[in-house]
């Protein structure tokens, strides 16, 4: 009798889509304002030890800009990148408290975030000036993670979708094909920043499937294939590895959650069923 072959469950299938695409996992710690220069070299060490064995996937850390150069120093030669948690859109002029591409490149950072949904809220960046500060990354060589998300009253009033296409359509555009394949997109759902809530594993990737579709219709569907789309919002211990089982799901942007170094270690060694 011929043997018959288990056919695979949606989430091995999901698995193996991620694995053949070979998008690496991009787990990031978004520091905001905390943590001093000692507080930070303090925590860059404890981190470097805890994650040194970790492997498959890229690690990132954005420590506030005061401390990016101490921090470089510390995690050089690591398995862990450093990012910046912003930039203007200028390579250099007469904007008091600013830093530009060149200057965060010169600290020793590899990425940097743009249009978090608090640049947004507090301090006005519209869907142009996260464009003109990705171009600014982009010119830079620095990768630029891409915030995108809706408020609660946004998706209580069914908008979300149209809320994230036009941010992704007004601040991911006039791009080739090489800045493409560096563009990443986080995806943070703003009731669920700060909140303790997050999006169920189901609602999250019901969005990031819904960006790529987008990024396909701007570009194309091999590369929107390739582009890293993370989840950010409440990301803590006991929900990654049921967030990182989903296909569309490439990383997190992590907050509160990647301010202790047992936390964020435990969510960069993640095991996605």
């Amino acid at each position: 009798m011929e043997q018959q072959t288990a056919k695979p469950t949606e989430r091995e299938k999901g698995v193996e889509k991620k694995s053949t695409l070979q998008r690496t996992p991009l787990l990031a710690g978004n520091w905001k304002m905390y943590k001093t220069v000692s507080e930070s070299e303090a925590l860059a060490k404890e981190l470097k030890q805890l994650v040194a064995g970790v492997s498959g996937r890229e690690i990132l850390i954005c420590p506030p800009s005061i401390n990016l150069t101490k921090v470089s120093e510390i995690i050089m030669g690591t398995n862990i990148c450093l990012g910046a948690q912003n930039l203007h859109w200028a390579n250099e002029g007469a904007f008091t408290g600013e830093l530009s591409g060149p200057m965060i490149k010169a600290a020793g950072c590899k990425y940097v975030i743009i249009g978090h949904s608090e640049r947004r809220q507090y301090f006005g960046e519209t869907d142009k000036i996260v464009n003109d500060k990705m171009n600014a990354a982009l010119k830079a060589g620095l990768f630029p993670i891409v915030c995108v998300g809706e408020t609660l009253e946004e998706r209580e009033a069914n908008n979300h979708f149209k809320v994230v296409e036009r941010q992704i359509r007004d601040g991911v555009s006039n791009l080739v094909k090489e800045d493409y394949l560096k563009l990443v997109i986080a995806y943070e759902p703003v009731w669920a920043i700060g909140t303790g809530k997050t999006a169920s594993p189901a609602q999250a990737q019901e969005m990031h499937a819904f960006i790529r579709k987008i990024l396909s219709q701007i570009y194309n569907e091999p590369l929107a294939q390739k582009t890293r789309i993370l989840y950010g919002g409440s990301v803590k211990p006991d929900n990654i590895d049921s967030l990182m089982s989903q296909p569309d799901i490439d990383g997190g942007l992590v907050g509160g959650a990647s301010l202790k170094a047992a936390d964020f270690s435990r969510i960069v060694a993640y095991q996605a069923a």
